[in-house]
């Protein structure tokens, strides 16, 4: 068992869909997921976690073992895959990662997209796990009609 994990299943039930990722080294994956994106252990094993958010986000982690590995793995990891995490206060976790290994991959930004008749905003970050995954940290800001557009 984990130090702080509650050995339970999340809180929020288990999601429809959790992406398990295949680590390098399970303690910087936690130092990563947890320390700076805020996750919390809901129950672990032997080289594996499962970890989950207030907002129910969701995410395991397991040691490389090569069971898994459907073909050569070669750093980084998680090409042509990125992981977008909702969360509120935002800013003070692009500022965790100030300075820090990894560093932010994009930095935050605001941005709009046209969804359907309308625009959605957010301010996001990107930033790469110790494995090369990319996740993008947003926080949703609102909608706007396509007419008050810039």
């Amino acid at each position: 068992m984990m130090p702080d994990a509650e050995e339970t299943p999340p809180r929020a039930g288990w999601a429809q869909m959790v992406p398990e990722l295949l680590v390098s080294d399970l303690g910087a994956s936690l130092d990563f997921w947890r320390g700076l994106l805020g996750f919390r252990i809901a129950y672990s094993r032997d080289g594996f976690v499962y970890l989950e958010r207030p907002e129910d986000a969701q995410v395991m982690l397991c040691k490389r073992d090569e069971e898994f590995e459907t073909g050569p793995m070669e750093a980084p990891f998680g090409r042509g895959a990125m992981f977008q995490l909702y969360l509120d206060g935002v800013d003070a976790i692009a500022t965790a990662f100030a300075g820090r290994r990894p560093s932010l991959f994009v930095p935050m930004r605001e941005v709009w997209r046209r969804t359907g008749d309308r625009e959605s905003g957010q301010r996001e970050f990107f930033v790469q796990d110790p494995d090369g995954c990319l996740v993008m940290v947003a926080e949703r800001i609102g909608e706007r009609p396509l007419a008050l557009a810039t």
